[in-house]
């Protein structure tokens, strides 16, 4: 990924979204340090929210007391 301060990025923000719409990612620094990415859309939309649902299930005693719990909470 090609890096841009944030002079550089305002200056030449149509070529750079040229580059990002081309498939190409960006990151923008400050003082060089990085503080964003931008990623064309398609790539951000390969994330799959709930791909891990029904994996996991809750104890029936998830809500119980926890015995001792003054013990453990350092009161």
């Amino acid at each position: 990924m090609d890096t841009y301060n944030i002079h550089e990025a305002k200056a030449h923000f149509s070529r750079i979204m040229r580059s990002v719409e081309e498939g190409q990612g960006i990151l923008i620094a400050r003082d060089g340090v990085v503080i964003a990415r931008i990623v064309p859309e398609e790539r951000m939309s390969s994330i799959q929210l709930g791909r891990d649902a029904g994996r996991a299930c809750i104890g029936e005693d998830f809500e119980a007391p926890i015995e001792d719990f003054d013990e453990y909470s350092g009161a």
